[in-house]
Parts: C-alpha cells; structure tokens; sequence
C-alpha cells in the first residue's frame, strides 16, 4: 500500500506556479490576482478561505478578501460579482459556498464571468469541460487528477467507481475519468443513494473516488484488493482528544480498507491541498488569459 500525499504533491506544485509567476514579473507582467468573497462567518467557510489566502502569498499571488455579513441582499452580492467582473486588476475571484439560504447560489454562480470563474462552476466552463475544451476545471476534480497523473496509477481501461453525484465533485470527476486522456480513458459508474447492488458494483472498481460526505462509508468489504482508493470526504466529527474538539474524516474506513489498497489518500493530507493548489493554479490561467 503506498499513501498518496497530497499534501507533498501542492507543496511542489506551488513552487512550480511560483517560479511562473517569476517569470511574469521577469517579462514586465504583473502578479495574478484572485479575490474571494466571504459571505457570513460560517467556521469551516473561514477556514477554507484562510488557506487559500496562504496559498496566494506562497505561490507569488496578489488576493483581496471581501467580507459581507450574513443579511446580506442576494441584489447587493451581484453588484459585488459584476464589480469583480469589470475589475481589470483582478484576475480570478470566488464567492466561497455555501450561502445564505435567501440567496441563490446558481444565480450567484451564472453571473461571475466565466473567463474568470477560476472555481469552475459556471455552466459554459462545465460544458467545456464535458466536451474536453479548454476552461477551468473544478479545483477538487482538477486535484485529483493531478494526484492520479504524479503517482502514475494507471487510468486506461480501468473501471471507476465515483460515489457521489455533487456538481461540484461527483459528476465532473466522472466526466474526466471518462475523457480520451491521461489520466482517464476509464469505464466509469457513477453510484448514489438510488444505486442497487453498490457493493458489488464497487468490488469490480480498480478505482474508487469517495465523495458522499459520509465518514466511513466505504468499507473493507467494498474494496478489491489493489485497488486504488481517492477519498474526498471532509466531515467533521467529534474528538474528545482534540483541541478543537473535532477531528476530520473521510468517507472511507481508512484503518481496514487501506490494507487492501495499491495506492490510498489520507483524510486530512490527501485531496483537500490539491483542491487549494487546483485553484491557484486556474488564476494562474486566468492571469495568462489562457481561458476564452
């Protein structure tokens, strides 16, 4: 069994974007620029924005964080968004999900430009993707791929098993697994709560990518031995010995299953820094203006 750590893979990924970034400056360009905006004070929002903030400083990067209370009109986070898209100094932004419910998260979503959507979540940079144009690819998908490609786990003719069909994970890994490349060139199942049979659906999986959102879901009974497992689940659970009082687990039994693995990501340390540098990495793209 041999981990998969993420956290090593961005580490080296950021000194590559930063040395780019040099050459930039070299060349008379300025720093890229993503802006993020905050709406409320949710703790795991925070959280997620703090390092992605860390992450620009590490790779060269110019941020602005943008902060909004709570009651926020959805009228008022649009003027934010359209702002943004008119603001020739900046290159990228995100409107950091989840939001408040009075407020539309598609709406929100369809009115960033998606020549700066460096989320990936606009629907012309989702239909690029599914026709394998060039946009910018969801960060956690994007991520695991980059894991796939580094650690050279064969994709070709694999069979796939994604748990999950989120927009924002489920489905566009499943549609970059299925994609004449490499990675990919896969047979992919895309299996979910209406799914019969799933254990044995995943016992024939050579790779299985966990993203239900359900700590210890996937089981060493799930598993064929050699596969490889890609664990995408991040929920926080209580943990009496912490600090903080929680700890993170992902949606695979890592204890009993990574025995049986080829190659496994741990949760933390596995896909959520790859999801981070997946994103300094499209403002890198949108700095270049290599996305139309």
């Amino acid at each position: 069994m041999e981990l998969i750590d993420g956290k090593a893979v961005a580490t080296a990924i950021k000194k590559e974007i930063d040395a780019e970034v040099e050459k930039m400056l070299a060349a008379g360009h300025r720093r890229p620029h993503l802006a993020a905006v905050l709406v409320g004070h949710d703790g795991g929002s925070e959280t997620y924005v703090a390092a992605k903030v860390k992450a620009c400083e590490e790779c060269g990067f110019t941020s602005t964080l943008i902060r909004m209370e709570e009651d926020v009109t959805e009228e008022e986070l649009l003027a934010t968004v359209e702002r943004l898209n008119n603001d020739n100094e900046v290159d990228g932004f995100i409107v950091q999900l989840p939001l408040p419910r009075h407020i539309s998260e598609q709406r929100v979503i369809e009115t960033i430009d998606y020549r700066k959507d460096v989320d990936g979540f606009h629907p012309v940079n989702v239909g690029r993707m599914s026709i394998g144009l060039p946009c910018f690819v969801s960060a956690t998908p994007a991520g695991i791929m980059e894991l796939l490609s580094r650690y050279n786990i064969p994709t070709r003719g694999a069979r796939c098993v994604v748990l999950g069909r989120s927009n924002i994970v489920g489905k566009p890994v499943a549609m970059l697994m299925m994609q004449k490349a490499n990675p990919g060139d896969a047979t992919v199942s895309v299996c979910h709560s209406a799914t019969r049979d799933l254990k044995d659906i995943c016992r024939q999986a050579d790779i299985i990518i966990a993203a239900l959102g359900q700590p210890g879901f996937v089981t060493a009974d799930m598993v064929k031995p050699g596969a490889t497992i890609i664990d995408v689940g991040t929920t926080r659970v209580p943990d009496a010995t912490r600090k903080s009082g929680f700890r993170l687990r992902g949606d695979v039994d890592f204890e009993n299953v990574a025995p049986l693995c080829s190659f496994i990501t741990p949760v933390p340390g596995g896909v959520g820094p790859m999801t981070i540098v997946s994103l300094m990495r499209n403002t890198l793209l949108a700095a270049r203006h290599e996305i139309y």
